[in-house]
């Protein structure tokens, strides 16, 4: 879905350099501001032409870097005092640009996510470049096999109308990854498990309990949280009787509107992995 073409990667890197603008940033806050959107490998920012020194860092990215960095763009911790006024701004004048590519970034609890342009508006999908994104923040193959077996699982009920089905199936990818997350970057659970108050081991972790653990510990923000238990009640549909309880038929735009907390999550999740391995 990311693909953008190189004279709108231009454009972007324009509007994010903005010189002489209000939001203007020198080398080193490119440089930095690469680095805070996650890129493993961000270029040092060599004193050339900031436009073109940018433009060519985005061509040589991966589609997920460059997402990153479009969201981090749009972040309201990127500017200061008037944070989230500022960050709508530059989104605006960013979407004017994606606009062409069938692009856009709005915000999903608060946290920028891109998402396509359909004709019935704003459509939200799978993480793109799924694989590497997961490799990046979990170590074990076996996992990542996994997660990427459940999503695929989950398109291709999405893609044949089991709505149903493709929201269980989203919510098992997130129960998953949230384990092995907590697992891999917490200390103490990596070296005790989950235990309860009376210091014994709990046998069976719930999703809400890992979401619960997940944002209390600072690895996903509250508004996350809030958005993706939506997510966990309706992945309790594999429960007839819940279903006919709450009255409730997913469609394809349910499934999309879940895609986009879990996106968000999934950022969140990448930029604790980012900061803990930054020297």
């Amino acid at each position: 879905m990311l693909h953008i073409d190189p004279k709108t990667i231009d454009r972007v890197a324009r509007i994010i350099c903005d010189i002489d603008g209000p939001f203007e940033r020198k080398g080193w806050q490119l440089e930095a501001l690469l680095r805070n959107a996650g890129w493993d490998d961000a270029p040092v920012y060599d004193g050339t032409a900031r436009i073109a020194w940018l433009a060519e860092a985005m061509k040589n990215a991966g589609h997920a870097s460059v997402e990153r960095l479009l969201c981090r763009v749009c972040h309201p911790v990127e500017y200061d005092e008037d944070g989230i006024e500022s960050a709508d701004l530059v989104r605006q004048e960013l979407n004017q640009a994606l606009a062409l590519q069938g692009l856009t970034i709005s915000y999903v609890a608060s946290q920028p996510v891109v998402a396509r342009l359909g004709h019935e508006g704003i459509v939200y999908t799978a993480p793109e470049e799924l694989e590497p994104r997961l490799r990046a923040i979990i170590d074990d193959t076996a996992t990542v096999e996994w997660l990427l077996e459940r999503a695929e699982e989950t398109r291709i009920c999405e893609a044949n109308g089991a709505y149903v089905f493709a929201i269980i199936g989203m919510g098992s990818f997130v129960e998953y990854l949230l384990h092995a997350f907590l697992h891999q970057w917490d200390p103490e659970i990596k070296r005790n498990g989950f235990i309860n108050s009376s210091g014994r081991p709990i046998s069976h972790v719930s999703l809400n309990l890992l979401i619960e653990t997940a944002h209390t510990r600072g690895y996903i923000q509250l508004d996350r949280k809030d958005f993706i238990d939506k997510v966990r009640d309706y992945r309790n549909f594999v429960h007839l009787r819940h279903q006919t309880e709450k009255a409730i038929r997913p469609d394809q735009h349910t499934v999309m509107m879940c895609w986009g907390p879990i996106r968000a999550v999934l950022t969140d999740l990448e930029a604790t992995a980012n900061s803990r391995l930054r020297p």
